[in-house]
């Protein structure tokens, strides 16, 4: 059993708890880390993105965050963030190397494996400048089918048409910098 914080409209935990589950089937506000991994590719700024595992409970086989996920009550959104990109793909984090791009809050329904699902978050949303190859990643087969590098510019347009199968907002991509230079508007965590 996974249990969540209820949170506030600014992400802060009421002081209650509910199931990963239950918070899905009611549409319970939860919080959630969003990290994109970025480089300066051939042809410009890139973003990792990840395809979620066909067996995930929301949006199978669709292209994503290169790391995201949701926060188990008790914990805060940094050291959350900086678990789940060694779970998912095997990436050791200092603190210090998130970037701080903003507070998203959102809230979609839809049905995925024939279920309603009620999403309600508060996500911190991150950026981490890693070069790194995919096949030096570990993925964790139960999260993730593949990763991929994608032009940002490419990745917004691909998004916004509808082009790839995706669970990405336009909006969480515009939140991130164009580019290394762009890093002085945004700031370390610590």
């Amino acid at each position: 059993m996974e249990l969540l914080d209820i949170v506030d409209e600014n992400g802060c935990p009421t002081g209650e708890t509910v199931e990963r589950e239950t918070a899905h089937r009611k549409g319970i506000r939860h919080r959630t880390s969003h990290v994109w991994l970025m480089r300066e590719g051939k042809n410009g700024t890139e973003v990792l993105l990840q395809k979620r595992s066909k067996n995930k409970d929301s949006y199978p086989g669709c292209y994503d965050i290169s790391s995201a996920g949701h926060i188990p009550a008790g914990v805060d959104f940094v050291p959350s963030a900086i678990r789940e990109l060694r779970e998912e793909l095997g990436l050791l984090v200092e603190a210090e190397e998130l970037i701080y791009c903003g507070q998203r809050r959102f809230h979609f329904e839809a049905k995925f494996h024939g279920k309603p699902f009620n999403d309600y978050q508060v996500s911190n949303v991150y950026c981490v400048w890693r070069d790194v190859e995919p096949e030096n990643l570990t993925l964790q087969a139960s999260e993730v089918e593949s990763v991929c590098w994608m032009n940002l510019e490419e990745c917004k347009a691909a998004v916004r048409e509808n082009t790839i199968p995706n669970c990405i907002f336009t909006e969480e991509l515009e939140m991130l910098p164009k580019s290394r230079l762009d890093n002085a508007a945004f700031q370390s965590v610590y």
